[in-house]
């Protein structure tokens, strides 16, 4: 289908559909400067809001207005005149080194700063050089006084940055969302947007989230942690989504104090940190200080009340290192379910090809045809029989139009929210409802997005194919094993499913090509496949011929 062309406004259309939702939903929540924004926009000449929309939108907030000419806005000067009256933008600002060098060519700074026209001095090379010598700012006419064309800043940034988050509930979406959905590139689930569709409760939330996201931006940026750690608040948020964002960063910090051997501050961030992995790393950092004996009981205690299939594997590791350590007797441990495995010795490929394409060819036939589907199989099944579970319209699970899941997917309570939902969905794999409603699911929501359906891997054949050969009761100890833990369980699959469809069977198949080992995530679902009796085989591969 082809792919039809917005409206020239279109992304002016778009910016005000994004101010009419902010005061639909949060308009008690707008500061004075915010709501007299809003109110006056609509007001202003359709020009001078396009090019407005037009910075807003682009990165940096420094324009030559030769770099804003636009057919639909016209002379940009022109458009320019209302948003300076406003202050929302002003002309021929002070630029620094960064900025002037942002803005010019290489030619343009060559005979501004009369540097050798025939040199072989780069641009990073002459920003080094200026940066020390011109450490003020200056307006363009004295930097550069043969340049006349105007130089337009934005001074309403971070005000639009702050509508922005109120819409997307984040700050990692932008504005090419709704570009992206007008060119119908990406296509996105409808729901019913309620009152309390919305992700921030009060001022002071959107306050904390971009204080938040802030700091991350230093962390990210590598400033020293020791100056941003004071910044980061000691006290829980009120709002569950914040508090989770804020205990995400401190174990980042705690990850990084780690790393550098900071092992106080570190095992003291992990004590007061409630994300997933914490508690393990906190045993961990306290082994590594040589309090084995705090350790062990931490580990012990955590063995008793395990977060997550992933801590409880690596607990069963660390414990016995630990009863080592401590001069503790040795406890007999468990023995592994036995795996099968077949060794595979195959001819180098000749074309570029993956092992697992080069195994795929290897067992593929007419009558058992083999499939590289990884994690996008079953997830998609899954995804597929449980969308109106996933898409519920709950509070707090969808803020604006261009979701691709749920907000609290990766919440615990996430499942728990929705049982009585997520069970309607299962029972259908007890009377076999379930393959039409998966196929009706695929042909409906087709390319809508999804954090579970991988559009791209999995076709109708393909479905038609896996509901025939696996077992209803394999696909429900799959899903199960899914929401058990969404965010540690959608991956780790394993590489190829085979099926003969004339015996209405499959398997599963883990390709490990020379030198690679199972990874935690990957023995976990193999071992669970074991425990339910569904086919599962992990392949190694050795090369019996090596490339030219």
């Amino acid at each position: 289908m082809p792919i039809t062309l917005p409206a020239p406004f279109y992304y002016l259309e778009n910016f005000q559909r994004v101010l009419d939702w902010i005061v639909q939903r949060y308009s008690d929540l707008l500061t004075d400067d915010e709501r007299s924004f809003i109110e006056q926009f609509p007001t202003l000449p359709q020009a001078s809001r396009a090019l407005l929309v037009r910075m807003v939108m682009r990165k940096g907030q420094v324009f030559r207005s030769g770099k804003l000419r636009y057919a639909e806005i016209g002379c940009p000067d022109a458009a320019a005149a209302p948003l300076l009256t406003l202050g929302w933008i002003v002309a021929n600002p002070p630029l620094d080194v960064a900025q002037l060098f942002a803005l010019l060519r290489k030619a343009e700074l060559v005979q501004a700063f009369r540097f050798p026209a025939t040199g072989s001095v780069t641009k990073d090379e002459m920003f080094e050089q200026l940066a020390q010598t011109f450490p003020v700012s200056q307006p363009l006419s004295v930097w550069a006084p043969d340049i006349t064309e105007s130089i337009y800043e934005v001074r309403v940034t971070a005000l639009c940055e702050r509508l922005r988050l109120m819409f997307f509930g984040n700050l990692y979406q932008d504005w090419s969302e709704f570009v992206l959905s007008d060119l119908g590139i990406y296509r996105y689930e409808v729901v019913e947007f309620s009152d309390a569709s919305r992700g921030f409760r009060a001022r002071q939330d959107i306050d904390d989230y971009l204080h938040l996201y802030r700091c991350r931006e230093r962390f990210d940026d590598g400033e020293y942690l020791d100056v941003i750690l004071p910044d980061i608040p000691t006290s829980p948020y009120t709002n569950s989504w914040l508090e989770g964002r804020r205990n995400k960063l401190l174990f980042r910090f705690a990850q990084e104090y780690e790393r550098c051997n900071g092992l106080a501050t570190a095992l003291t961030l992990y004590r007061n940190c409630s994300y997933a992995g914490a508690r393990l790393r906190t045993i961990r950092v306290l082994e590594k200080s040589g309090a084995e004996a705090a350790a062990y009981e931490l580990a012990t205690d955590a063995l008793s009340q395990v977060e997550s299939e992933a801590e409880h594997q690596a607990l069963l590791r660390m414990l016995p290192r630990l009863r080592r350590k401590l001069g503790h007797a040795k406890v007999q441990a468990d023995k592994a379910p036995a795996i099968e495995e077949h060794s595979l010795s195959l001819p180098y490929p000749a074309l570029p090809s993956s092992v697992e394409q080069v195994v795929q060819a290897h067992y593929s036939s007419t009558d058992a045809p083999v499939f590289y589907v990884e994690n996008a199989l079953i997830n998609s099944l899954f995804g597929l029989l449980c969308w109106p579970a996933i898409f519920a319209a709950l509070p707090g699970a969808f803020f604006h139009p261009f979701h691709q899941g749920p907000v609290d997917l990766h919440h615990p309570d996430f499942v728990q929210k929705r049982r009585d939902l997520f069970d309607a969905c299962l029972v259908q794999l007890d009377d076999g409802r379930y393959r039409q409603t998966i196929i009706d699911t695929f042909q409906a929501k087709a390319n809508i997005q999804s954090p579970f359906v991988f559009w791209g891997t999995v076709d109708e054949e393909l479905l038609r194919l896996a509901l025939h050969c696996i077992p209803a009761t394999h696909l429900k100890k799959y899903f199960e094993r899914i929401l058990r833990d969404i965010s540690g369980n959608r991956s780790g699959l394993p590489d190829l499913i085979q099926f003969w469809p004339q015996e209405q069977r499959y398997r599963m198949l883990e390709v490990k090509g020379p030198g690679d080992r199972l990874q935690d995530n990957q023995i976990r679902w193999i071992n669970y496949c074991i425990a339910h009796q569904m086919p599962v085989v992990v392949t190694y591969v050795q090369w019996s011929e090596q490339a030219a």
